[in-house]
């Protein structure tokens, strides 16, 4: 028998080693038969190994007491609709004006009724209430006028370097950002908000009524899981 050509001796040894005929040649990538795993992506919560999802929790009585806040406010005829702080100011002022007399409410508002805010606005605003008026008006004649609003003689304090303030740095406007106006004496972060709305016509954020006015709200809205003790300041 003839020697096998050497090609053909090649092709059998790569045969009988289990081998393939592209085996070992250079340049040739060798092919995998093993498949790719597909990826696994679990939702928020609902992997391996996760805690089964709870309900949201909400207040009791929530949606009950929310419709006798609607049922009570239909009427709006509480005091702070006809003598809050969004009618202390003098519409027909230049707006630098308007804006201060807003800032100037909201200062006198804090731990003082409505009532009391709005005698006290009325008082300023006859003497023709701005930052100029203001900073020629010596504290005692201001403690006078604006008494007796509560806390009145530290409010005195307050509103003097205040609008002294704003006549130097905002050329006698309020500023226009919420950071900037809890900056100025006497003016805390819901003053801010509320100046950025009824001010500024911006809502920067939400003024809640502090815990003494919340603990005023009358009979209807109260329920079994309201208990505790009327304490707190504004501002």
């Amino acid at each position: 028998m003839s020697a096998a050509r050497p090609g053909l001796r090649r092709l059998r040894s790569a045969a009988g080693s289990g081998g393939s005929p592209t085996q070992g040649r250079p340049g040739v990538p060798r092919r995998s038969r093993r498949r790719k795993s597909p990826a696994i992506a679990y939702e928020a919560g609902q992997g391996e190994g996760a805690e089964p999802r709870r309900a949201r929790w909400e207040p009791p009585h929530w949606r009950e007491q929310l419709q006798r806040i609607r049922d009570m406010r239909s009427s709006r005829d509480a005091p702070v609709d006809e003598m809050g702080v969004q009618t202390c100011y003098d519409s027909s002022a230049p707006p630098e004006v308007m804006r201060y007399q807003v800032l100037l409410a909201l200062m006198l508002s804090s731990q003082t009724k409505d009532q009391v805010t709005s005698a006290a606005m009325l008082r300023l605003r006859r003497r023709g209430l701005s930052v100029d008026s203001v900073l020629q008006m010596d504290d005692e004649t201001l403690g006078q006028i604006i008494y007796p609003v509560g806390f009145w003689r530290n409010k005195v304090k307050y509103i003097k370097q205040t609008t002294a303030i704003l006549k130097q740095k905002y050329g006698g406007d309020i500023p226009s950002t919420v950071e900037e106006l809890v900056q100025l004496p006497g003016v805390g972060p819901k003053m801010a908000h509320l100046a950025m709305h009824i001010a500024w016509d911006s809502v920067a954020g939400i003024g809640v009524p502090a815990p003494p006015k919340v603990w005023a709200l009358p009979p209807q809205l109260w329920t079994p899981t309201c208990t505790g003790s009327p304490t707190g300041s504004s501002g």
